[in-house]
């Protein structure tokens, strides 16, 4: 690799729509080449962020997000699901809310 060339740096997180997101995997150079291939194989949508990935790969795997990164990744989250013409769980597509989901106060 010259100077010029730059390594391939890639994060995974998985999203159940309840948690935070949560790091699954990271890797450079080849294993974000292998990340990254897996993820185009699953049809699941790449989301290029140099700086976000900086950021993410710091966390360790099965760690969840940190709170000021909740913004930034829900919108990813949205669009990856409009890139796929999904919805959240909950959600009118009608009205464009969520349906409310009340905790209890104990």
């Amino acid at each position: 690799m010259n100077k010029h060339e730059e390594l391939t740096t890639a994060v995974a997180l998985k999203y159940d729509g309840k948690d935070a997101p949560t790091i699954t995997a990271t890797g450079e150079g080849s294993v974000a080449e292998e990340i990254i291939r897996i993820a185009k194989e699953a049809n699941i949508p790449l989301y290029e962020n140099a700086d976000l990935v900086a950021l993410l790969s710091q966390l360790e795997l099965g760690e969840n997000i940190p709170e000021v990164l909740y913004k930034v990744i829900a919108e990813i989250i949205a669009f990856a699901y409009h890139i796929q013409n999904k919805v959240p769980e909950g959600f009118n597509r009608e009205t464009g809310e969520m349906e409310r989901r009340e905790k209890p106060i104990n």
